[in-house]
């Protein structure tokens, strides 16, 4: 892109790229083009029309970025704004435009924001359709179509209004049409058959008689609640209190829903173009206007990079892209519930203060191997539908809360080869074995790799001083093979 300054320039500049063996145009300035420059001439061409123009090589890259971050900025209007390149942007303003006084108002707020942060040479139009609008913003004069009049006002428009290759071009300018009034006087299935369904569909498209959807860069979110101010400020006690309002009204509409939000961004426009988004998820659904509030503080506080207003917001956005069913929490007479909300409290803090990637817990996994049986997740993350094995009333837990890995080899001895052992030996101590149950057989899964391993059969021990082992006997007293080995794989609390 070439940015405009509020001065003209003194010479005229292009854009360059190699294409073939050439070095071409792909863009230049208004006063290129008034000096008869267009896009794909060649280099040495436009030397010689315009000795003293300014050729700079193009970068395809840094103009999307710099497109998406304008799409960022764009976002303080409506959430559905979509990239249109190689210079251009869409966006829907359905049930946005009564926010900023209607459609006029709306687009003189946004010129003159893309003004105030550097960008003079801009044209837009709405119409009732994006091609309708496109093609009155780059081909026409821009401005307000009323609905039901894209195609009174756009067929004067010419055939380049299509957007199609130089070649269709030519080629409907030979064959006298010239403008879209030409095309639609033809019938559809003549121009289809001649030229391509595809361009009969555009022209359909750009007089209003076909829609289509944009595709917006971030997906809308299923809430949204914003606040636009006609004077930027940046003091942090206002702005605390212009979120705290915004979590309020996410928090009524998501319970009017009977949904509850797991993440919750808000963004903070500032008047020169910035925009920073902050995120704020939670392990469950949520609406706790409190426990957001607290979240927001938190990231805050832990900020790497401080929010900087610049010279001040001139809108905050609190956007929920993921909501989930949530109903009114009943809590049981044993306090569980309150201590399961409590925990995940402090789950959501800690992902906030040191991210989700640094927040772990364990998951219980579908599989009888004990290394297997539990998987460290993201604490942010839902759990899987796998749920841990809850002991009989009054009973010890079948598996011990430490496990060694690898497991620790021990010299045992049994009454008999298959029974339980009676004494063990680990560490140099031996333990005489007091209570034991079992055994447990574990098979090894066939279906992963390893699965040569020997069966194991465990047993859960206790010696005569109250301590508890969990011990397993790896294979079986065959006459063609090894004896069996003892571990100890892991001790009971």
């Amino acid at each position: 892109m070439i940015p405009a300054s509020g001065a003209p320039a003194e010479r005229p500049h292009g854009l360059i790229e190699m294409q073939g063996n050439a070095l071409r145009l792909v863009d230049c300035d208004q006063r290129a083009v008034d000096l008869g420059l267009t896009r794909g001439m060649t280099l040495a061409d436009a030397r010689a029309r315009i000795p003293d123009l300014v050729a700079q090589e193009a970068e395809p890259q840094a103009d999307r970025e710099f497109l998406e971050a304008l799409a960022g900025f764009c976002d303080r209007f409506t959430p559905l704004v979509a990239l249109d390149e190689p210079h251009g942007l869409m966006l829907d303003i359905t049930g946005c435009a009564h926010l900023f006084g209607g459609e006029a108002g709306l687009g003189m707020l946004a010129g003159r924001s893309m003004q105030r942060i550097g960008l003079r040479r801009l044209r837009a139009a709405i119409a009732g359709t994006p091609d309708a609008a496109r093609a009155c913003a780059r081909h026409g004069r821009g401005g307000i179509i009323p609905p039901g009049q894209e195609e009174a006002l756009l067929r004067p428009l010419p055939v380049a209004a299509l957007d199609t290759d130089a070649e269709t071009v030519i080629a409907l300018s030979r064959a006298g049409l010239k403008t879209l009034d030409h095309l639609a006087e033809r019938p559809s299935e003549t121009l289809s058959a001649r030229f391509g369904e595809a361009l009969a569909v555009k022209l359909r498209r750009i007089l209003g008689q076909e829609d289509r959807r944009i595709t917006p860069l971030r997906p809308p979110p299923d809430c949204v609640v914003e606040r636009h101010f006609a004077e930027p400020f940046a003091d942090t006690v206002s702005l605390e209190a212009v979120v705290v309002r915004l979590i309020g009204e996410a928090a009524r509409v998501l319970e009017a829903r009977g949904q509850g939000g797991r993440v919750f961004e808000i963004g903070f426009f500032r008047s020169d173009g910035a925009v920073r988004r902050l995120a704020i998820e939670t392990g469950r659904p949520s609406r706790d206007s409190a426990a957001l509030l607290r979240l927001y503080r938190e990231r805050i506080e832990t900020l790497a990079d401080p929010l900087d207003p610049g010279f001040g917001f001139d809108a905050i956005k609190l956007a929920v892209p993921l909501c989930e069913p949530l109903d009114t929490p009943q809590h049981s007479l044993d306090g569980r519930a309150v201590e399961q909300e409590a925990v995940a409290d402090l789950v959501d803090r800690l992902v906030t203060r040191f991210g989700r990637d640094r927040v772990l817990r364990f998951a219980a996994q579908d599989t009888h191997h004990p290394v297997r049986a539990a998987k460290a997740l993201s604490a942010a993350a839902p759990l899987p539908e796998v749920a841990w094995s809850a002991p009989e009333p009054q009973e010890p837990p079948a598996r011990p809360l430490q496990l060694f890995e690898p497991p620790q080899p021990v010299e045992a001895i049994a009454e008999v080869p298959d029974g339980p052992p009676i004494r063990f030996r680990w560490r140099r101590l031996t333990h005489d074995v007091a209570r034991a149950e079992g055994p447990e057989r574990i098979a090894p899964e066939w279906w992963r790799d390893g699965s040569d391993e020997p069966m194991r059969d465990y047993y859960r021990v206790e010696d005569a001083q109250g301590r508890r082992f969990w011990l397993y006997r790896a294979g079986f007293y065959e006459a063609d093979s090894a004896p069996p080995r003892w571990f100890l794989h892991g001790l009971f609390a």
